[in-house]
């Protein structure tokens, strides 16, 4: 079990609430989400020296490891709820959080306590001092205590930004996964898929199974020879599952799906039910179905049945928001968190499945990315409300719109994101859409 190292000594004034102690993560660490590549560690010293000081928590419960450019976290919850289903106690570990920070660290889809938080903190103080890690490197050592002192059966861990020099990256999961691969943080991880595709490989551990999403000729190679490296099997998902829609969603609750084994003398089709309703999640079932075949392999006992209850109630089993998420209805107010090029292709489809009059999209951006390619292919035929979430890193609400202009996207900029929802919903008809996107803080700030 892993270590408390408390030390009653220490010359800190212990926090008394859970609100000063976020406050202390927020204001003394580096934060991704806040600042951008500058709170970004090189290596994985820091991790590293900050878990062998609590007892390398890591190694005292198993896990699986899920990397990728689009789905990581849906593909994520969904396996967390199917092993919760299944009976197991599960841990899940995902970033960034919408709401609370606690989204950041469930057991069985219940969030880490506030007190535990406040203890860790406090236990930790002096190293974090001494060792200066990240707000990311504090909060994957605070989750990796929390696993181990809970003694869970297996924890569910996303990878944060690329992999290989990812926080998480100190667990030896029982399975890796790599959901896609796409144009993403390439400022840090590569201008090209190879590039990228090798710095998620990094997670592929030796004698570890690695289940990828999708092949794309770019990156197979890539693949192969970590794979081969490693002697790590290799399994690509969209090898292995034939999923289509079944019929059309019901009130955009839950979307139906007809899933077939390939290569399998097996004529019965498998009738799934999924209450994440984007389109995109058809790609990210044949990733979760493959990792369930893996962890059957490594000894867990999953039932398709498992997989189908757990399928209806992901969003209640695990907390999950924000993925193609109905806020109201009359006019539809969707959001969805889909940031980069490939997942505004993947919202794209989504809308483009609606039946709606007019179109009104709710947008806002981070400063530090190539935009262009996403302003590209936004439809030039909606009204557009320019936004700017209340981060450092967001593009000022004027900026962005003079930059969609160059495209055709005309619309007006709105001083905060509450507002410019506010001026789409009086814009809209009670047949209209309303998408809320472009940022996943934009989306944070409106649920």
């Amino acid at each position: 079990m892993a270590a408390s190292n408390f030390n009653s000594s220490q010359p800190f004034t212990p926090f008394q609430t859970y609100q000063d102690t976020l406050a202390y993560l927020y204001d003394r660490l580096p934060m991704f989400t806040r600042i951008g590549a500058a709170a970004l560690k090189a290596d994985l010293t820091n991790t590293i020296e900050l878990c062998k000081r609590i007892g390398n928590p890591q190694d005292d419960f198993k896990s699986i490891h899920i990397a990728g450019t689009n789905g990581k976290g849906s593909t994520s919850h969904m396996l967390a709820a199917i092993l919760q289903t299944a009976g197991y106690k599960t841990g899940l570990y995902t970033s960034p959080h919408l709401k609370d920070f606690r989204e950041r660290i469930r057991l069985n889809g219940s969030m880490m306590p506030e007190d535990i938080v406040v203890d860790f903190v406090n236990s930790q103080r002096s190293n974090i001092e001494e060792i200066d890690p990240s707000f990311f490197e504090v909060t994957v050592a605070m989750a990796f205590q929390y696993f181990a002192q809970q003694e869970v059966d297996i924890a569910v861990i996303e990878v944060g930004l690329g992999g290989r020099l990812d926080s998480t990256n100190i667990i030896t999961p029982l399975v890796s996964v790599i959901t896609n691969i796409g144009f993403d943080h390439v400022n840090i991880l590569g201008d090209t898929l190879p590039k990228i595709a090798s710095e998620k490989a990094g997670i592929i551990k030796p004698g570890v199974p690695v289940v990828v999403g999708e092949r794309h000729p770019e990156t197979i190679e890539t693949f192969l020879s970590k794979s081969k490296e490693t002697r790590s099997e290799l399994i690509f998902a969209c090898d292995e599952w034939l999923i289509k829609k079944s019929n059309n969603q019901v009130n955009n609750e839950l979307l139906a799906l007809k899933v077939d084994k390939k290569d399998t003398s097996e004529s019965e089709s498998m009738a799934i039910s999924l209450d994440l309703t984007g389109s995109y999640q058809v790609k990210n079932l044949a990733t979760v179905l493959s990792s369930v075949i893996e962890l059957r392999k490594a000894g867990f006992s999953i039932s398709d049945e498992h997989v189908r209850t757990a399928l209806r109630q992901v969003k209640d089993l695990t907390g999950l928001q924000g993925r193609w998420q109905v806020l109201k209805q009359k006019p539809l107010v969707v959001c969805d968190t889909g940031h980069n090029e490939e997942g505004i292709r993947e919202v794209l489809k989504n809308i483009n499945d609606q039946d709606y009059l007019k179109l009104h999209i709710v947008i806002g951006m981070v400063s530090d990315k190539n935009i262009n390619k996403i302003l590209g292919l936004l439809p030039q035929n909606a009204t557009y409300y320019f936004c700017s979430p209340d981060i450092p890193r967001a593009k000022p609400a004027r900026e962005l719109r003079e930059e969609a202009q160059v495209f055709g996207l005309i619309g007006n900029s709105y001083e905060s994101v509450v507002s410019a929802l506010k001026a789409a919903e009086t814009d809209a008809l009670q047949n209209d859409l309303i998408f809320v996107g472009g940022s996943t803080f934009v989306v944070a700030e409106i649920l």
